[in-house]
């Protein structure tokens, strides 16, 4: 039955977005009024420094188009309707693209992808800080600066932080024989290795498919659909990549020479990301702080989905290095944004950045300790005008409701101590009881319109996606809820708000809500076995492992890894390989052969006559083992059951 009407929604005439309403005008109106657009700081930091435009887009191995800079023009000019002041505001900042000198030796690409490229001058070639998310990209941006300030060699490259888009495009800038050989380093903070690999393996598909939603994966560039990505303009396609680390910083007080050019690192674990460092570097008087100050508020819980970052100790971590860097700097850069010059300047914007998430946090703890649930703390909290009122407060990419949820989430986990939801009713049981407790879907219909009438689009979203969940083939509720959505995107200031609304419409309409995504065997190949593994058992079948009990080797010689893997009680267990450990049966490959056994791409068998993998033992149990797996469904509806 979903199958039919999935197929349904996608052969249907996708209705057209409404126009904006009276009170999502009114509401970009408020916003017009309330902040200082006056104040053109911003302009002129994003602008300063710009030594060359991006003179081509950036293309795919598939020769498509991943990166068009022709649509930055889609938003420029006077704020249309269709999206919030502020946020289109953001747009045309994180759209000034190319290549820019922070200070002499220093520079920056930006524009190219979500973050930025920082590129220093050592004694004897580069050091890339953050090589953007995809080869491609990176290799388009160390491009355009090599014919601007020289063909230089990579001699070093840093890895701020332990999300993609920070590293993912490193192969489009060194070569991993050269690393290998000494001839470049790669520094990254403790734990590095562990999080950019882990953090989305378990969890991958369901957080792959919300990002899509965040992201705005499937919409187009414009008034209409993406403005802006919150901390860049957009998220380039292309081809993923790791190379791991040869230098862990553990320890954040001492000063580490690379390439001539002396880094004190301050490791900020637990802020925005799991691993994450900043760095100062006293030969040019400039502070590096990494993902954890910005030119918008961040994320203390992404929407895709992540572990809860902890706003208290990124306050924390930002009072330090304030109190150790600041009086020292006269330029601040970081991995997304722009530059901020002059020593006021920058200790003004990391103390007030400080107290936003300070304020956030103890606040909402505040609010909780006095009874209030997370629901009820994300509607009462708003930053006192002091903080507010800067541009880098303002929630173009996290925003202050989300995050007051997630400060409580953290303390107290998603329940919020009402018995009544201990034990909630799952989204269509619920919806289909609401509707008939209201007297069947033409009422919940007209109490919608009511609500849309008076510009209360919230309260209508809610009583149609109980609608939509009860009765998902009602094409009126779905119209309904999609317009619902797009005046909600209208009128947002965050951009990733923005996205989610209206790739949710596309759903509700029958239209593709993800992209073409990118290339990720690279990340496979870096991809520890024993987290291979991990990814195994979460897709493990337990009724096809009903009455297994299966003992297996796995040997990677490449790669020199050895584990013991055992099924039985429909649940997959991992060990090391331990002395005199006797498997029923042992398989032998390289490391490339197995990740084909794995995604189903290589055939055991023709591998074995191939020469390429070896079997000793009971071969009938490794033929048991790889049919108990099911790979997700490459899709799933989130505004639709």
């Amino acid at each position: 039955m979903r199958l039919w009407i999935v197929a349904a929604l996608a052969a249907a005439q996708p209705a057209a977005a409404e126009a904006p309403s009276a009170a999502t005008k009114a509401a970009n109106s408020a916003v017009a009024a309330a902040l200082p657009f006056g104040d053109t700081e911003d302009f002129d930091f994003a602008r300063r420094g710009l030594l060359a435009r991006p003179d081509t887009d950036v293309l795919g191995a598939d020769g498509r188009v991943i990166r068009s800079f022709a649509d930055d023009a889609k938003v420029a000019g006077a704020v249309p309707d269709t999206v919030n002041p502020s946020l289109w505001r953001n747009a045309q900042l994180v759209s000034e693209s190319g290549l820019f000198e922070v200070v002499p030796g220093i520079w920056q690409v930006r524009g190219f992808d979500l973050a930025n490229m920082t590129l220093i001058r050592g004694k004897t070639g580069l050091i890339v800080v953050d090589p953007l998310t995809t080869v491609e990209t990176a290799r388009a941006a160390i491009a355009l600066a090599r014919r601007h300030i020289g063909d230089l060699p990579v001699t070093a490259v840093i890895y701020t932080h332990s999300h993609i888009d920070h590293f993912g495009g490193v192969r489009g800038i060194v070569d991993e024989a050269d690393v290998r050989a000494g001839k470049v380093r790669i520094y990254a903070p403790d734990g590095f290795m562990e999080h950019a690999i882990s953090e989305n393996v378990i969890a991958g598909a369901a957080m792959s498919r919300r990002a899509a939603f965040m992201f705005g994966s499937a919409l187009e560039r414009g008034t209409e659909g993406i403005v802006s990505a919150g901390l860049g303009p957009v998220v380039a396609g292309g081809t993923y990549s790791l190379i791991a680390p040869t230098d862990t910083v553990r320890v954040g007080a001492e000063t580490t020479e690379v390439d001539g050019v002396r880094f004190e690192f301050q490791l900020t674990p637990g802020t925005e990301a799991p691993a994450e460092m900043n760095f100062y570097l006293p030969d040019f008087r400039a502070l590096c702080l990494a993902e954890n100050a910005n030119g918008a508020m961040h994320n203390v819980l992404t929407p895709r989905g992540a572990l809860v970052r902890d706003a208290k100790v990124w306050a924390d971590y930002l009072t330090e290095a304030l109190t150790r860097f600041g009086p020292k700097s006269d330029v601040l850069f970081t991995s997304h944004f722009w530059p901020r010059w002059g020593g006021e300047t920058l200790r003004r914007t990391i103390a007030l950045h400080r107290d936003a998430y300070k304020y956030l946090h103890d606040q909402s703890v505040r609010m909780m300790n006095a009874g209030l649930n997370g629901d009820e703390i994300a509607e009462a909290i708003q930053l006192p005008p002091e903080l507010g009122q800067a541009w880098f407060n303002r929630p173009h990419y996290g925003s202050l409701k989300f995050n007051a949820r997630a400060v409580y989430q953290r303390y107290m986990g998603h329940y919020d101590g009402n018995p009544a939801h201990l034990d909630p009713l799952p989204d269509v049981e619920r919806g289909k009881r609401i509707v008939a407790a209201m007297g069947g879907a033409k009422k919940v219909l007209g109490e919608a319109a009511k609500a849309r009438n008076a510009g209360d689009e919230r309260w209508a979203a809610e009583l149609l996606s109980h609608l939509v969940m009860a009765e998902p083939e009602n094409a009126r509720a779905r119209d309904m809820l999609a317009a619902s959505f797009e005046q909600m995107a209208w009128q947002t200031e965050t951009a990733p708000w923005r996205n989610i609304y209206l790739s949710g419409a596309r759903e509700l309409r029958g239209l593709a809500t993800s992209g073409g995504g990118a290339d990720t065997s690279e990340i496979a190949m870096s991809t520890p076995l024993a987290d291979l593994l991990d990814l195994m058992a979460v897709r493990l079948s337990p009724e096809k492992a009903a009455g297994a009990e299966l003992s297996i080797g796995i040997i990677l010689p490449d790669s020199g890894e050895r584990r013991l893997v055992s099924v039985k009680n429909r649940v997959l267990v991992h060990q090391p390989w331990t002395e005199g450990a006797a498997p029923s049966v042992t398989l032998t490959s390289p490391r490339r052969v197995f990740l084909g056994l794995v995604g189903g791409q290589v055939k055991a068998a023709e591998a074995v006559q191939k020469g390429i993998l070896r079997i000793d033992g009971d071969a009938a149990q490794l033929q048991r083992f790889t049919g108990l797996f099911e790979p997700p469904p490459a899709s799933f509806g989130l505004a639709l059951p």
